[in-house]
């Protein structure tokens, strides 16, 4: 059964949709997977309906950004082709991970979406107190076959702390860390001591955020697998952008 606060929650009196952003794989030279990111119906920026989530919300909108990426997910991917979806969650509106999960599933039985090909990242705007409860997430969710990632790794809360407590199995570097590193040495300093650590701990690295093809050749030289930006290519609106994969390889070669 729904937990209580799961079945108090208010129903959404808005509708929005999806954008499809590719994650990279510098070392397979191909598209690893692509993060879907809440738009307008029309194509409006996140913002526009952040903004329009009250707290009574908060978990029906988590709940429905996840079936709504699956539903879109399963119309845009290329079948047999093994992409992961990378999917946002806020950790403090899941109240009983197990009951909180249900509707994912359900959604990836209904579109026979592939549950190994979900990854489910966090961002730390809200800080997790209850680390205990964050963890408790994470196992369910991999009970199922799901991967785990924090996101924004580096800035706010998504520090190295919360890889003490738990290991995810990816994390993505803030963007805020990556602007500019090619020409920033305390920055590409800070990285290479993330990626040692993440090695150490067996932890894929993201770098997203990428502009340039300096960031992205500085960053490969780092021993970085997985990359996201506008470099690579912007959002599409329900939609899967094309990857000049040609470009990419020569740029890191």
């Amino acid at each position: 059964m729904p937990c209580q606060n799961c079945r108090e929650s208010t129903r959404l009196d808005f509708d929005f949709s999806m954008a499809f952003q590719p994650i990279y794989d510098a070392v397979a030279e191909r598209i690893w997977g692509y993060e879907a990111l809440v738009r307008g119906t029309a194509g409006e920026g996140a913002f526009t309906i952040l903004s329009q989530v009250s707290a009574e919300q908060k978990y029906r909108f988590d709940q429905d950004c996840r079936v709504k990426a699956i539903e879109l997910a399963s119309q845009l991917f290329p079948t047999g082709e093994d992409l992961k979806l990378s999917i946002n969650f806020m950790p403090n509106a899941v109240y009983e991970p197990a009951a909180c999960l249900r509707a994912t599933l359900q959604a990836a039985d209904r579109y026979a979406f592939p549950k190994s090909s979900i990854m489910f990242e966090f961002t730390e705007d809200e800080e997790v107190s209850d680390t205990v409860h964050l963890t408790n997430i994470i196992t369910e969710y991999r009970k199922h076959g799901f991967t785990a990632a924090i996101d924004d790794f580096g800035a706010g809360h998504a520090g190295l702390g919360l890889l003490v407590d738990f290991q995810p199995d990816l994390i993505k570097i803030d963007m805020k860390l990556i602007r500019g590193i090619d020409t920033n040495r305390a920055g590409q300093a800070v990285v290479d001591g993330i990626v040692a650590i993440a090695r150490q701990l067996d932890i894929v690295v993201l770098a997203e955020g990428i502009e340039t093809a300096a960031e992205f050749e500085i960053l490969r030289d780092a021993g970085i697998r997985l990359y996201q930006g506008y470099w690579f290519a912007e959002p599409a609106f329900e939609a899967l952008p094309a990857v000049d994969l040609s470009a990419c390889a020569l740029s890191g070669s």
